[in-house]
């Protein structure tokens, strides 16, 4: 699959923590990289909210969020919600997030998978990072950490500017099918879900992968930069990242891109308009290897906690997202299938 020319890798500056407040090319390349650099660029800002387990720190007395991405994405959003609500009711005295932005979060997860032990720092997770795995060729994978909790899903939408000449995702179709390389579409890191899904709208309409043009940036609003500047027709990423866009009339959104239709959200699915089309952008939390049984159900026990306080159910309902919390067993079943899922549907579009 083809993306724009000039078109930025979503790898983006330096890690950001609470007081600052794409598709990488395959081959080793990027992979020992980021070894290097993310170690150089984030050690600072680790040194001094994250310690080693063993030094037998009260897990509710600090921790670190780590969000695998630049602020004010949907990663962020989530990472800094959670930080929020356990603040608010005391699950956690000192939660503090680091961002480690890059390549669809493998950079943070390559960092991660290097502090064996350390209890007391968490990493976001979900579908992107599950596409970045796979597209990537990442050496460091989910089987290298373990994970906590699937937390919650939302999804995506597709939208075009409001003086689009598309009224319909029927109408943006015809046109696609008629010149596809003409036709450039935006949205998060190449291999993400929202990649996935161009792909496989394309696949559905007899578009071939190296026909599309896709160009890859590091959120919703990168991607709207992209869109209403006219360097990309139409756009693709979690619904959060364009609600106020949509409600100020700037953009029009022409579908959901989730297998029933979602409460709030006045956008009919694609299912619906006859595109066989639904994902679901799952969100979760990692610990790292190399932490005791004991310490593992302390932060299960944490996270359990935070999802009930009344902040987290109140951000939930605010954010359009959905609970699908689960743990343990079933947790471990999920992700293999999940894996497996999205390992397939990307070679399938030969990405």
């Amino acid at each position: 699959m083809s993306t724009a020319a000039g078109s930025q890798p979503p790898t983006e500056a330096a890690p950001r923590t609470d007081a600052d407040h794409g598709r990488a090319r395959r081959g080793p390349v990027p992979m020992i990289v980021y070894g290097l650099v993310a170690a150089l660029i984030v050690g600072w800002a680790l040194t001094a909210s994250v310690r080693s387990a063993h030094s037998g720190q009260d897990l509710r007395a600090n921790l670190t969020l780590i969000a695998p991405a630049g602020a004010g994405g949907g990663w962020d959003t989530f990472t800094r919600e959670l930080q929020a609500a356990m603040r608010a009711q005391k699950v956690v005295n000192n939660a503090q997030v680091v961002n480690i932005p890059g390549a669809g979060g493998t950079i943070g997860l390559g960092k991660y998978s290097t502090m064996d032990g350390q209890a007391d720092t968490l990493l976001t997770s979900g579908t992107v990072m599950v596409g970045a795995i796979a597209l990537n060729d990442s050496p460091v994978t989910l089987e290298d950490v373990r994970p906590i909790a699937r937390i919650s899903e939302e999804y995506d939408v597709i939208v075009v500017p409001a003086d689009s000449p598309y009224q319909s995702i029927d109408d943006l179709v015809a046109d696609w099918t008629q010149d596809p390389k003409a036709f450039p579409w935006t949205g998060g890191s190449a291999g993400g879900l929202d990649h996935l899904i161009v792909a496989d709208l394309a696949l559905k309409n007899d578009i071939g992968p190296d026909e599309v043009t896709y160009i890859p940036k590091s959120g919703g609003a990168e991607a709207i930069q992209v869109l209403t500047s006219g360097g990309a027709r139409a756009a693709v990423s979690g619904y959060n990242e364009f609600a106020d866009q949509i409600e100020a009339g700037r953009m029009r959104g022409l579908a959901i891109v989730s297998p029933e239709p979602v409460e709030g959200i006045d956008m009919p699915t694609l299912v619906d308009q006859g595109y066989d089309v639904a994902m679901t952008n799952w969100r979760g939390l990692l610990a790292p290897a190399g932490i005791t049984d004991e310490q593992f159900a302390e932060l299960e026990e944490i996270v359990a906690e935070t999802v009930q306080t009344p902040e987290w159910k109140d951000a939930m309902e605010r954010n359009k997202w959905a609970d699908v919390f689960l743990v343990g067993p079933e947790l471990e079943d999920f992700l293999v299938e999940d894996t497996a899922t999205i390992e397939a549907l990307v070679e399938e579009l030969g990405l």
